[in-house]
């Protein structure tokens, strides 16, 4: 019993990983979609990234370490990152409940979005594990980071939009 249940587990790893398409490439449109944020509300995510500079990035578990400090590391650079109208969205297959809470417990200032069906995780072309980022400008992706860093997002984000110019 215990083998069949560790094989169903690993089987459904692997699919998650093998079911992600390929990432986003530089130059791509932002993806029209809709998705719930933490409140429960549904944002229009293309058109959200359809003007201006915004960040989207990508954490698998809230309430887990990586992704605490993840998070926590865009909510601390947040003034610097107003200063440069840097909109942002944080995405993770939770459901808004749990994203409702993480967000208050670490008092982050910015938007996340529940995708427990993983419609917008889809779209990117992000696989279910992994940490992953995404400069839009204007509706166009400028920049990604496939491997996207724990405590260091937003010293990457920050130096990928000094390269920018953005």
């Amino acid at each position: 019993m215990k083998t069949s249940i560790a094989t169903l587990m690993i089987f459904a790893l692997l699919q998650s990983f093998l079911s992600a398409r390929e990432p986003l490439e530089i130059g791509s449109p932002a993806p029209q979609l809709t998705a719930n944020d933490d409140q429960g509300e549904r944002i229009q995510l293309g058109e959200a990234l359809s003007s201006g500079t915004t960040l989207v990035f990508f954490y698998p578990k809230a309430m887990t370490m990586g992704c605490t400090q993840q998070a926590c590391s865009l909510r601390d650079a947040w003034d610097e990152l107003q200063t440069r109208d840097v909109q942002i969205f944080g995405v993770s297959t939770d459901k808004a409940e749990l994203q409702a809470e993480f967000r208050a417990k670490h008092s982050l200032p910015f938007t996340l979005i529940a995708d427990p069906e993983g419609h917008v995780c889809e779209a990117f072309g992000k696989g279910k594990y992994s940490r992953q980022a995404y400069i839009f400008h204007d509706g166009v992706l400028v920049w990604r980071d496939l491997k996207a860093a724990t405590s260091n997002q937003a010293a990457e984000v920050l130096a990928a939009l000094d390269e920018l110019k953005l």
